[in-house]
């Protein structure tokens, strides 16, 4: 991914102030600030989530800037998982209809859409709670729910903000294992936001950026 001069603001606050940034294959990146520093605007922007005021993004070489809502909706299905913070999680599914909510607009059969929710599910090491709703699991096993609803299409490029905030230090620590395992299985490339600098230390490159600039 390749980002040139991109921009974003919200009224008269500039969030994202002309941000150049490369991320190559199966690269782990992480993006550090204080709050208000622009670091979820921007992961918005390359997520494809916000349209930038100005610049350009290009995955593989296309420009992903003036693609229709659709276009954008299809890239993000096949090419791109996200994690949140707060998880996000429908409160009503089980775990595994949680996984396999996104494979309901694909052609597939039910069993299919199992199978592929009960391997990722496998993936994250929670078969045994396949049933339990969000309600019944802990902090870091809702994250990791999270993270194999994020995987369920097998994406390239993993997107996460936050994703130990939520978590005590050695839950966080689990999942930060838990990325470094597929990417070297998968070879997904991480973009991971984050205000602690342990887990930004993991990364191969951190990314700071202070006002909506980088600057290191």
């Amino acid at each position: 991914m390749q980002a040139e001069g991109l921009r974003k603001s919200f009224g008269a606050v500039e969030a994202v102030r002309g941000v150049d940034l490369a991320l190559a294959e199966g690269e782990f990146l992480s993006i550090v600030g204080r709050s208000g520093s622009g670091k979820t605007t921007l992961l918005h922007l390359l997520a494809g989530l916000e349209a930038p005021d100005g610049g350009h993004l290009r995955y593989r070489g296309r420009e992903m800037v003036g693609l229709s809502e659709e276009d954008l909706a299809l890239w993000r299905r096949h090419e791109v998982g996200l994690v949140f913070q707060a998880f996000h999680l429908i409160a009503t599914l089980s775990a595994l209809e949680n996984v396999a909510f996104p494979l309901y607009p694909e052609r597939m059969s039910a069993k299919e859409r199992r199978e592929t929710a009960l391997e990722r599910l496998a993936q994250v090491g929670l078969v045994d709670r396949a049933s339990h709703r969000p309600a019944q699991l802990s902090g870091g096993e809702q994250q990791r729910v999270a993270i194999a609803r994020a995987l369920v299409h097998r994406p390239s490029l993993l997107l996460a903000d936050e994703p130990t905030g939520n978590l005590d230090s050695q839950t966080g620590e689990e999942i930060l294992a838990l990325f470094q395992w597929l990417r070297a299985e998968n070879g997904v490339a991480l973009v991971i936001i984050t205000h602690d600098d342990k887990v930004a230390a993991q990364a191969d490159r951190i990314v700071r950026m202070v006002d909506g600039r980088i600057v290191q």
